[in-house]
């Protein structure tokens, strides 16, 4: 039996048609296998007769165009709005549903300034099937769903603010550099959506007020958390740094390695990519910047 509702394996079933071709005016009947994805230019209703489907597919509505491939329908009825079977006029056929759509049910579609986990795991099927590769077999079932969730993770740092961890303040005297260094990250590569991990070292010389160490950190993880290049994201940091607290100077080196170079292309494993900015005196001062360096060397660590 599949799983989901039923009701004499007949289920009412609403397609959605991005491109309406015509109204339908009358019931049609297809049959003799027709494969569904053949169907979907209507903008209709269809009632579909389930054959030969393997017993743990279940289908619903909005999963039947990812499965179009692979099921071949026995009868597939496409339905007026003056039919009998029309949903508005036989509402106790259920739907069948699930288990990805139930959550996608408890889970809305995304707001504005949201990730769109449904919209994530559809093209996650997408993919695992342009490759040649079955996305309901059992070790693939879950894949779409664990696949959104990371990128929800990776690059929530898009709907999250870093500022506001440098919006409290204290008063101090202390004018000489401060130094957090090996600040551990992972940010995604824009250009081909692969993790570079590293570290970061940021410091900055007070000016008449400081900040709780770890909001430096804070900020490192938050910025990281989005789509972009390391040059960018060291620049960013500063450009926060010295805009919220009112530095003589801020410093960002950073190190890391590419996965687009470790694991793809020339494949150069071990190899690391470092980037500096640097803004007031730890710019215009070469000795001042030679102190934030020296700091960082792994030379000098004991």
């Amino acid at each position: 039996m599949i799983a989901g509702a039923q009701h004499d394996e007949l289920a009412i079933l609403s397609i959605p048609c991005p491109v309406p071709v015509f109204e339908a005016s009358s019931t049609r009947i297809y049959s003799a296998d027709v494969k569904l994805e053949s169907l979907f230019a209507r903008n209709s209703e269809f009632l579909v007769v389930i054959n030969d489907i393997p017993p743990t597919v279940s289908i619903s509505a909005t999963n039947l165009s990812l499965l179009a491939s692979q099921i071949t329908m026995h009868t597939v009825l496409e339905l007026s709005a003056s039919s009998p079977w029309h949903p508005q006029r036989h509402a106790s056929l259920p739907v069948l549903q699930s288990e990805e759509d139930k959550v996608n049910q408890q889970s809305p579609s995304a707001q504005p300034g949201e990730v769109d986990l449904e919209s994530i795991q559809a093209a996650v099927r997408t993919i695992l099937k342009a490759v040649g590769e079955d996305p309901d077999r059992d070790g693939l079932k879950e894949t779409p769903r664990r696949v959104a969730k990371m990128y929800a993770e990776m690059f929530e740092g898009l709907h999250l603010d870093p500022a506001r961890h440098l919006q409290v303040l204290f008063a101090e005297e202390y004018d000489e550099l401060v130094l957090v260094r090996d600040i551990p990250f992972t940010s995604m590569c824009e250009h081909h959506l692969l993790p570079f991990t590293g570290v970061a070292h940021v410091g900055y010389i007070p000016q008449g007020h400081v900040t709780g160490l770890s909001k430096l950190a804070r900020v490192v993880e938050e910025m990281a958390r989005r789509p972009q290049v390391q040059e960018r994201m060291t620049h960013k940091i500063t450009e926060l740094i010295e805009a919220e607290l009112q530095t003589t100077g801020v410093g960002v080196v950073m190190q890391a390695e590419h996965s687009c170079m470790s694991i793809r292309g020339i494949k150069k494993h071990g190899s690391s990519t470092i980037t500096s900015a640097f803004r007031g005196t730890l710019k215009t001062s070469l000795s001042s910047r030679n102190e934030f360096l020296s700091m960082i060397d792994t030379r000098s660590r004991g």
